[in-house]
C-alpha cells in the first residue's frame, strides 16, 4: 500500500511539470510623451480615454442609429463572433482532455438450445422441418432451427419437442486516462485558451473597425450633402450669371465671348454637380452593406447645408498605455503567449506517454442477481509509449516551435510600432487641421464678398466677364475647400480615437465586458 501512494505522489509531482518556456511580454520602447505640432496644447480630459460609445461625440443621431444597427446586423462582424465561438469551444475540448474519459455499457443476451424435427427445410418460429432428415439444432431467440442428421426415410413433421434456453445479463464501466507527465495536455490547453483570448481580440478590432469605418462613411456622405447643396446653390448662380451675360450681348454691350464663358461654367459645374451625386451614392450603398441590408432599397433622406459639422474633443492617452488600449496590438501579444506554450508541447514529446485504463462491471444469468458480489467483472491496465528513433522529427517540431515563437515577437512588436504611427499621424493631422480650418473659412467668406463684388461690377459694366469667372471659380473652391475641410477634420477625429483603441482596454479580457460586447455580434438568422 505504501508502494501504492509513493506512485500515487509521483504522478501527481509530475503532473504540475511543463517544459514551456516562462513567458513575459515583450518588451517594447516607449517614449515618455507624444509628438505634437507647434502651438498645441495637452487637453485633460475628466475620463482620460474614449469611450465605448464614442461615435455619439459627433452628435448625430442618425449615425448613432446606424452604428447600433450595423453590430446588430454586420455579416464581417458576425463572422468574427462565430469565430472566437470556435476558439472557445476548441479551449472546453482542450480542457476536457485533462480528465479521465468514462464509458458505460449493457447488454442482455437470450439463447436457446434443442433437438426437434424439421421438414422440408422450411422454419417456422418455433417449428421446424426437413424432409426424411432428423438431427439436431439449435435455436436462437424466436426458435428458428438449423440442424443436420443422418436420413431415415419418409417424412417426419413436428414441433420442436425438447431444449433449454438462458439468459445473460451484463453492465459494464470503463475509464481511462492520460496523466499530463510532462505538460503536453496543459500547454495544449493553455495555447487553446490564449488563442482564444486573441480571437477575442480580433472581434473587438473588428467591431472598432466596423465603427471606424461607418463613421467615416456616414460623415462623408454628410459632405458629400453639403457639396450638393453648394454647387447647386452654385449653378443657379451661374445661370443668372449667364442670363446677364446673354441680355448684356443681345443689348450690344458686350461680345459674344462673354456668353461662351458664361455657357462653359455653368456646364462645367453641372458636370461636377453629377459628379457629386455620383460619391455620395456610393458613400450611401456602402452603408447599406455595413448594416445588413440591401443596397437597392436603402435610403439616407439629405440634410443638404443643414449639415452642421461636429467634431469632438479627442482625450489622448500615454503612450506606455497604448499597448493595453488597442485590441489589434492585445491580439498580437496573446498569440505570442499562445506561441509560447506550443513550445512547451513540442518539448513534452521527448518524453514517454502513460495511459491508463481500469474496467468493471457485473454478469450474471438473472437481473436480480446481477448486482451481487460474484457477479463482479475488474480489470486495470497501464501503457506506456515513447519514441526511441525519428531521425531528428521532434527536434524540429521544437525548432518551428520556436520560430513561430519568434515570428510572433516581431509581429507583436511590429502591431506595436504601427499603432504608435497611426496615434502619432492621426494625432499631428487633428491638429493641424483645426487651424486649417479656420483659414478655410476666412478664405471662404472674403471669396463670396470677392464674387457679389465683382458680379455688380460687371452689371455696371466697369470690369470684363472674365474677371467675373474668375471670382465664381475662386469661391466655388473656396467652399467646397471648407466642407472638405471640415469632414477631414471630423475624420481625422474618428481615427485617432481608433488608433487609441476606441473604448476598448486589455483589462476587458479579464473583466468579461469583452465578451459582452461579443454578445452583441449574434449571427443573423438566414431568412
Amino acid at each position: 500500500m505504501t508502494r501504492s501512494y509513493r506512485s500515487l505522489s509521483l504522478l501527481v509531482l509530475l503532473g504540475g511539470c511543463s517544459f514551456a518556456p516562462h513567458y513575459a511580454r515583450p518588451t517594447m520602447a516607449t517614449p515618455q510623451t507624444w509628438k505634437t505640432a507647434p502651438g498645441w496644447q495637452v487637453a485633460n480630459p475628466d475620463d482620460g480615454a474614449p469611450r465605448s460609445d464614442w461615435w455619439t461625440g459627433f452628435g448625430d443621431a442618425m449615425l448613432n442609429d446606424l452604428v447600433t444597427r450595423a453590430i446588430a446586423h454586420n455579416q464581417t462582424l458576425a463572422q468574427a463572433a462565430a469565430t472566437y465561438r470556435d476558439a472557445v469551444a476548441t479551449t472546453r475540448e482542450a480542457h476536457a482532455s485533462l480528465f479521465p474519459t468514462i464509458s458505460a455499457d449493457g447488454s442482455v443476451t437470450h439463447t436457446h438450445s434443442g433437438s426437434g424435427s424439421v421438414i422440408n427445410g422450411d422454419t417456422i418460429s418455433g417449428t421446424s422441418s426437413s424432409t426424411g432428415t432428423t438431427g439436431t439444432g439449435t435455436t436462437t431467440g424466436t426458435g428458428t432451427t438449423t440442424g443436420t442428421g443422418a436420413a431415415t426415410g419418409g417424412t417426419t413433421t413436428g414441433r420442436v419437442s425438447s431444449g433449454s434456453s438462458s439468459t445473460n445479463y451484463h453492465l459494464d464501466l470503463a475509464a481511462a486516462w492520460t496523466p499530463d507527465l510532462f505538460g503536453s495536455l496543459a500547454n495544449t490547453e493553455r495555447n487553446a485558451r490564449l488563442t482564444e483570448q486573441a480571437r477575442l481580440a480580433d472581434l473587438a478590432n473588428a467591431r472598432l473597425a466596423l465603427e471606424g469605418e461607418l463613421v467615416t462613411d456616414y460623415l462623408s456622405l454628410r459632405a458629400a450633402d453639403a457639396q450638393l447643396a453648394s454647387l447647386k446653390a452654385t449653378t443657379d448662380a451661374y445661370q443668372r450669371s449667364l442670363t446677364v451675360a446673354t441680355n448684356q450681348y443681345n443689348a450690344g454691350i458686350v461680345a459674344r465671348t462673354d456668353v461662351f464663358q458664361a455657357q462653359s461654367q455653368l456646364a462645367s459645374a453641372q458636370s461636377d454637380l453629377e459628379g457629386e451625386k455620383r460619391t455620395r451614392a456610393q458613400f450611401e450603398d456602402a452603408i447599406a452593406v455595413f448594416v445588413g441590408e440591401n443596397p437597392a432599397g436603402f435610403v439616407i433622406p439629405s440634410l443638404g447645408m443643414a449639415w452642421t459639422p461636429v467634431t469632438p474633443d479627442v482625450p489622448t492617452v500615454l503612450p506606455a498605455t497604448l499597448v493595453e488600449r488597442r485590441p489589434d496590438v492585445a491580439s498580437a501579444e496573446r498569440a505570442v503567449a499562445a506561441a509560447n506554450a506550443q513550445i512547451g508541447v513540442a518539448k513534452a514529446a521527448f518524453f514517454p506517454t502513460v495511459s491508463l485504463s481500469a474496467s468493471g462491471g457485473f454478469e450474471n444469468d438473472s437481473l436480480s442477481g446481477l448486482f451481487s458480489s460474484g457477479a463482479t467483472l475488474w480489470s486495470l491496465g497501464a501503457q506506456v509509449a515513447e519514441t526511441l528513433i525519428d531521425f531528428g522529427a521532434r527536434k524540429a517540431r521544437v525548432a518551428e516551435a520556436r520560430a513561430a515563437y519568434d515570428g510572433a515577437v516581431a509581429n507583436y512588436r511590429q502591431v506595436t510600432l504601427t499603432a504608435f504611427q497611426n496615434v502619432q499621424d492621426d494625432m499631428i493631422a487633428l491638429q493641424i487641421l483645426a487651424r486649417q480650418e479656420v483659414f478655410l473659412r476666412q478664405a471662404s467668406v472674403a471669396a463670396d464678398k470677392s464674387e457679389a463684388s465683382i458680379r455688380n461690377q460687371y452689371q455696371a459694366g466697369t470690369v470684363v466677364y472674365t474677371d467675373v469667372v474668375t471670382a465664381q471659380a475662386t469661391a466655388l473652391t473656396a467652399r467646397r475647400s471648407l466642407i472638405q475641410g471640415q469632414v477631414d477634420r471630423q475624420n481625422a477625429a474618428a481615427a485617432l480615437i481608433q488608433a487609441l483603441g476606441g473604448g476598448w482596454s486589455d483589462a476587458d479580457i479579464a473583466k468579461g465586458s469583452a465578451d459582452a460586447r461579443a454578445a452583441a455580434a449574434k449571427p443573423v438568422p438566414t431568412p
